[in-house]
């Protein structure tokens, strides 16, 4: 008797095919200047989408939309958007490190997701109800589907590096000025959100690992590990001092 409904996977214990997905999931790695002159066949995004379209979601909604851009001058609006932003946050002195969004721009693979938020009165919510205990459901309704597209998304991820490209995942697209400037250039409907880019080619330069916290730092059985709890104060320390080395820096090179 099979052990699962599609005899297609391993047998339970098999490392097989967990190795090969370990090499992919430890090599999905970051980059943020692409080769500029790549071409990214049709295929590539077909492939990529049909790991994405497979992904989990919530009520099965599925609440997510793809937009591949191709157009050179398209991507040259969004990348500006994102450098203006940029210096807008410099302006307000929010100390926080960013990269170079210029590299968008540059970016041979490029799609936007977004999503439908219209899609949480799929999920456990009261109908016609403005209730505390309704917003309550809301939010966590709103969790539901940033989870299901996370997963999309990610599930995209790890199909382009399994046919060998670097990625990017650029967030912080929510605030409304960025659906503004965005959506006009893609014909993205009033009722849908942009949520993420995701960028993907061939590095221009040699790409490096960065940092990741021990299985130990995150594994707890049974019950939460006091020793992985950290204080505020920590928690503020780490930010002060460690932020910025392991947002941008090889994981080999932070002390």
């Amino acid at each position: 008797m099979p052990n699962n409904n599609n005899e297609m996977l391993p047998k339970i214990g098999e490392h097989l095919l967990y190795d090969r997905f370990m090499d992919i999931a430890r090599n999905r790695i970051t980059t943020r200047q692409f080769d500029p002159d790549f071409k990214v066949p049709s295929a590539h995004y077909e492939l990529i989408l049909e790991a994405a379209r497979h992904a989990p979601s919530g009520a099965n909604a599925q609440p997510w939309h793809f937009i591949i851009v191709r157009e050179q001058a398209v991507k040259q609006q969004i990348a500006d958007y994102f450098v203006e932003e940029q210096r807008f946050r410099a302006s307000l002195k929010m100390k926080f490190p960013t990269p170079d969004y210029s590299g968008l721009a540059n970016a041979p693979g490029f799609i936007v997701v977004a999503s439908d938020f219209r899609y949480v009165k799929a999920f456990p919510v009261l109908p016609d109800d403005q209730s505390d205990l309704n917003k309550m459901y809301i939010e966590n309704a709103e969790r539901i589907l940033l989870q299901s597209v996370a997963a999309a998304t990610m599930s995209a991820h790890l199909a382009a590096a399994a046919l060998g490209y670097n990625v990017w995942w650029v967030t912080a697209i929510g605030q409304q000025k960025a659906q503004d400037a965005m959506k006009p250039l893609l014909g993205i409907p009033d009722e849908l959100s942009i949520l993420d880019i995701f960028c993907f080619g061939p590095p221009r330069k040699p790409v490096y690992k960065r940092w990741k916290k021990t299985a130990h730092e995150i594994t707890n059985w049974d019950r939460f590990n006091p020793d992985n709890f950290i204080s505020n104060e920590e928690l503020d320390n780490w930010i002060r001092k460690k932020r910025h080395k392991v947002m941008y820096k090889d994981a080999n090179k932070i002390n």
